[in-house]
């Protein structure tokens, strides 16, 4: 009976789950299209990716040596945003851009903020951000190795300029079209979405209201079928909304707060990539909604049990 009146601080019901066994299951999710980009676009790819990778575990170590800080390199946070921004990048990237990035993002997004759980935007995001407005070298996008082809538009650029034509349906799921190291293929980034809902790494409400809200917009903006399928299908959206839309730390924790986001980033995505400057929105989308996250967690946040109305 002593036992049973044992009083202490919460939590009260705890889990195996651990930072280290989240975020390996997310390099596992992410694995498929890392290695669909390596397939489609060369040993060039996997040297950005290993150069983003390793460029992040390097300044979180570094940092938390200098600053006489507990290292956290082990948690495997550090490996996952490194593997997102390379995943973010054209394989044809310069390799010192992806270093640069990777420390960026670790730095300055994480590390000045406290580390991982507290920084107010996702790392990867806001470093890639920050490389599309600083280098060039970004707007650009290899084309895959297996078609003989050295570069070409991406087919929200080419839509940005107008074209009508854009690559098949086929080809968008299995990456055989120009863009980002991560964001091709499309199945692939499927399968590691089913992985994270198996294992309950993330919820569905974010991914689901991301990607049917920039459809359902498209298709009312555009009219067209095709061409809301080819926005769901193109550029970043997929990567995003499956696994930077659903970061832990920088979106809301209840359920109506993650549909929310996700609505919102839904909405500035297809503003920015019908009228904005840029052809591409997601990145802007996911980091503007960051900024509004702790408002939608308060005006989502249930009622306490017999709390006043």
């Amino acid at each position: 009976m002593s036992e049973l009146m044992t009083v202490s601080a919460s939590p009260h019901v705890k889990t195996k789950d651990n930072t280290r066994r989240v975020m390996l299951d997310v390099l596992i999710a992410l694995a498929p299209a890392a290695i669909a980009g390596v397939v489609i676009f060369g040993l060039r790819a996997l040297a950005v990716l290993a150069v983003s990778v390793a460029s992040a575990i390097l300044a979180e170590y570094l940092f938390n040596l200098i600053c006489r800080r507990p290292h956290t390199v082990g948690d495997l946070s550090a490996a996952v945003t490194g593997l997102l921004l390379g995943m973010n990048v054209p394989a044809n990237l310069p390799l010192w851009q992806a270093a640069v990035g990777s420390v960026f993002a670790i730095v300055v997004v994480k590390c000045l903020f406290g580390g991982i759980g507290k920084n107010f935007a996702n790392p990867a995001i806001t470093a890639r951000i920050f490389m599309t407005i600083s280098f060039g070298s970004m707007a650009g996008a290899a084309f895959p190795t297996v078609v003989d082809a050295v570069a070409t538009a991406t087919p929200l650029s080419e839509m940005k300029a107008g074209a009508t034509n854009s690559p098949s349906y086929l080809d968008m799921l299995l990456g055989l079209k120009g863009g980002a190291i991560g964001e091709v293929c499309a199945l692939a980034l499927i399968v590691g979405f089913v992985y994270l809902l198996v294992r309950r790494v993330i919820t569905w409400h974010t991914t689901v209201c991301f990607v049917g809200g920039v459809f359902l917009l498209a298709l009312l903006f555009t009219g067209s079928l095709g061409m809301a399928l080819t926005h769901v299908l193109s550029g970043g959206l997929l990567l995003g909304a499956i696994f930077m839309a659903t970061d832990y730390t920088t979106t809301p924790i209840t359920k109506w707060g993650r549909a929310l986001f996700g609505i919102g980033c839904a909405l500035i995505t297809v503003v920015i990539r019908m009228w904005g400057a840029y052809p591409e929105g997601v990145s802007f989308a996911i980091l503007l909604m960051n900024i509004l996250t702790p408002y939608l967690e308060r005006w989502t946040q249930p009622k306490v049990l017999g709390g006043a109305k």
